[in-house]
């Protein structure tokens, strides 16, 4: 599958503008986005990429006259470690956690590293809404619990569920790309983690304790259904991938479907929260 690398200049953009655009990307389905200091580069596969939709989002958005559309590079499948050597860096998070590819050195003053070949998949911490949810797992207890991984991507939550002391996890993607990065990553960093390739129909037919989604506002309101049903009675819920001014319709969606909110955070535009199901 070839892949068009789009590089943005974005030096003249504020940070709430900065996060606007990645709500954009992410809208219109661009599937790894790297922010740099003066730039992001963003990932589409070229039968997806429409030039004049992302022209009219951003000037919708009043991003237009502020940015610089420089490059459209097409990414071949073979290129892809190489432009992640290029681009990705290291990610800590509560000086608790480390995310590293196997390129960067240890983090031997972390009590966690996850050792990740990102490829074509979401997940390298870089973003918001998982520094999010993993800022919020480093202060849940995992002990001996079960846990579901949603749009598993990397696989970084379900692997530092099982490095917390998780019993068994199960990781769900719908993507191939994401399916085998995670089936990787897992093996990468000596853990169990099972992947299954499918959407809401393969959760498996037991009761998790702890259910992780980062994905998007639409996604997680179509299964909210299929969280409630396999959540234990007093089991926990982390939702990302959520903008802000999402988080009233997220909160009174899963609250009408019986799960109580027991907090909220936010990084920028983007927001994590928490649920337990009554």
């Amino acid at each position: 599958m070839r892949y068009i690398a789009l590089t943005i200049i974005i030096e003249s953009l504020s940070e709430e503008k900065r996060e606007i655009l990645t709500a954009v990307l992410d809208y219109l389905n661009f599937e790894g986005v790297t922010e740099l200091e003066q730039q992001v580069i963003a990932y589409i596969p070229a039968s997806q990429f429409n030039k004049s939709e992302l022209v009219e989002s951003l000037k919708n958005n009043d991003i237009l006259q502020l940015v610089t559309i420089e490059t459209e590079e097409v990414i071949e499948e073979k290129n892809w470690n190489e432009v992640w050597e290029k681009n990705f860096e290291p990610v800590v998070i509560d000086d608790i956690c480390a995310i590293r590819a196997p390129f960067h050195p240890e983090f031997k003053q972390c009590e966690y590293v996850i050792t990740i070949e990102p490829k074509m998949s979401f997940g390298t911490g870089h973003h918001a809404t998982t520094s999010l949810i993993v800022s919020a797992m480093l202060k849940m207890d995992f002990s001996s619990k079960k846990v579901l991984d949603m749009g598993c991507g990397t696989g970084i939550l379900g692997i530092l569920a099982l490095k917390l002391g998780a019993e068994e996890v199960y990781g769900i993607d719908t993507d191939s790309w994401a399916y085998e990065n995670a089936l990787e990553n897992s093996s990468r960093n000596h853990v169990n983690m099972n992947i299954i390739l499918g959407g809401e129909e393969s959760i498996p037919k037991i009761q998790f304790d702890i259910i992780l989604a980062n994905i998007n506002r639409n996604i997680l309101l179509q299964q909210k259904q299929s969280y409630f049903n396999h959540l234990k009675v007093n089991g926990t819920l982390v939702l990302s991938g959520i903008l802000v001014e999402d988080t009233n319709t997220i909160i009174e969606a899963f609250t009408e479907q019986g799960f109580s909110n027991t907090g909220t955070q936010a990084m920028g535009s983007w927001q994590m929260l928490e649920f337990i199901r009554l």
